[in-house]
């Protein structure tokens, strides 16, 4: 899947030049010409970079980018005439991740580009790998591979032992019913009784927990999950 960047320029001739490098390079591009339909379109669809002139007509640049700078992670690239370095400051403060001034050069330009998609794809990648885990101290479970560690080691669980820890690990330090956690692991609709969570709670404790360092009995309530999350 080829990148997106929406070019946002009143000068037709630049716009058209950059939309040409860009798709020789195998890049989508759309471009706008106002500031207005600037913001429509960062606003309403995902780019996965932002090439803003600073003087656009309606709505400048600058504004612009303080309006979208928390509804998109893109990278925003000011492509401007403005050379002073105020210029430069503001476009920062508002939030830019560069600044580029014209005439610019077209091989500098694409290095530019290809850096910062490259860079936010990382993090993105970072981001996404991170949120999939829940981490404690001695037990960390991955939520999108359904992998369960216990001081590095994997452990093989069960769907319904996995779904369980998780349930408990996301309300760590609460105490939970067994119906609460039967409804919500096999769901009110399954054929069964809250007898099943017992079970499968001894099952995960001879699994991950033998010393009783985790999953505790509430007697006459639940389980709690307890440890010091990383």
């Amino acid at each position: 899947m080829n990148e997106k960047i929406l070019i946002a320029d009143d000068d037709k001739d630049i716009a058209n030049l950059v939309k040409d490098i860009l798709e020789d390079e195998g890049f989508e591009t759309e471009r706008v010409f106002s500031g207005e339909d600037a913001l429509k379109k960062i606003l309403s669809k995902n780019y996965d970079l932002i090439i803003l002139d600073i003087m656009l007509p309606g709505i400048d640049g600058f504004e612009i980018c303080k309006k979208v700078r928390e509804k998109t992670n893109a990278p925003i690239l000011f492509l401007s005439a403005k050379t002073k370095s105020m210029d430069k400051v503001l476009g920062f403060e508002f939030g830019a991740d560069d600044y580029i001034t014209k005439p610019f050069d077209n091989y500098e330009l694409i290095a530019r580009i290809k850096a910062h998609i490259r860079r936010n794809r990382k993090k993105e990648n970072l981001e996404w790998e991170d949120s999939s885990f829940i981490r404690f101290k001695g037990i960390e479970i991955n939520k999108a591979s359904y992998e369960v560690f216990i001081e590095g080691q994997s452990i093989e669980l069960s769907n319904k032992e996995f779904n369980m820890l998780l349930y408990l690990m996301e309300n760590a330090n609460i105490v939970l019913t067994r119906d609460q956690m039967y409804n919500n692991i096999w769901g009110y609709e399954e054929y069964g009784d809250i007898n099943t969570v017992t079970v499968h709670i001894k099952k995960l404790r001879e699994k991950i927990d033998c010393e009783g360092k985790f999953i505790k009995t509430i007697w006459g309530t639940g389980y709690k999950f307890v440890g010091e999350k990383l």
